[in-house]
């Protein structure tokens, strides 16, 4: 392992049993076909369970829908890249040529995806306590007030609210499809409500960006099934 590795988990105060996971949280698609994607997905799903507790026991007295508007702000992708600034993956993630030229290192959307991949990478190597640990030190600088309740709603945010209000099930999202080369990718994200035999179709610069669109185009088809 690196120095700068080395340095990295003292920062994340973990240090990996299979430090190959590590490897893999930060590497990028355009530099190898064994990237952090799959960690990604995981690492997206324990920061918002651990996300959901920490709110849970701090904001104990808010409704669900405002706990959801609350965990929306501390998981999206501005929050999330300042949080990989901070740990200096910068420095550390592994990107292609092309990618590196176009200024990947600094991309919002590529940092906040290798953070949730060391998420993941932290929950395969000691567990969910370990990993719910690392994102409680991780937003420990980050406000956390009620207060955060009135930012707006993000497309996703928004069409949960929705179904849970109609005591529906959470969308699905899948990724059906990547245009573009490996060091400029869009994703093509389909948004589906089964229960409602629906399903939408929205692209974006990274995963996350391709979610929120596709659930902007779902909610609004919703929205013009209502009026009809």
């Amino acid at each position: 392992m690196t120095d700068a590795l080395v340095a990295l988990q003292q920062r994340l105060q973990h240090d990996f049993s299979d430090p190959s996971l590590l490897s893999r949280a930060l590497t990028h698609r355009s530099f190898s076909s064994d990237h952090y994607e799959r960690l990604e997905f995981l690492g997206d799903s324990v920061l918002s369970l651990a996300v959901s507790d920490l709110l849970y026991s701090r904001l104990g007295s808010l409704p669900e829908g405002d706990l959801s508007r609350v965990r929306a702000n501390l998981v999206k992708q501005d929050t999330l890249h300042q949080l990989a600034v901070d740990l200096g993956l910068p420095d550390v993630i592994k990107l292609g040529e092309g990618e590196v030229r176009s200024g990947g290192q600094k991309r919002p959307s590529i940092l906040a995806d290798a953070l949730e991949a060391i998420i993941g990478a932290v929950y395969l190597d000691a567990g969910f306590a370990k990993a719910q640990a690392l994102v409680h030190r991780l937003f420990n600088a980050v406000e956390i007030n009620p207060q955060m309740e009135a930012i707006g709603k993000d497309p996703k945010t928004e069409l949960q609210e929705w179904l849970q209000g109609r005591k529906m099930k959470l969308p699905v999202y899948t990724v059906v499809g990547t245009l573009g080369a490996a060091h400029k990718q869009s994703f093509d994200v389909e948004c589906e409500i089964p229960e409602l035999h629906l399903r939408e179709r929205g692209i974006g610069g990274s995963r996350r960006a391709g979610e929120q669109s596709a659930a902007a185009a779902m909610l609004q088809t919703l929205k013009s099934r209502t009026k009809s």
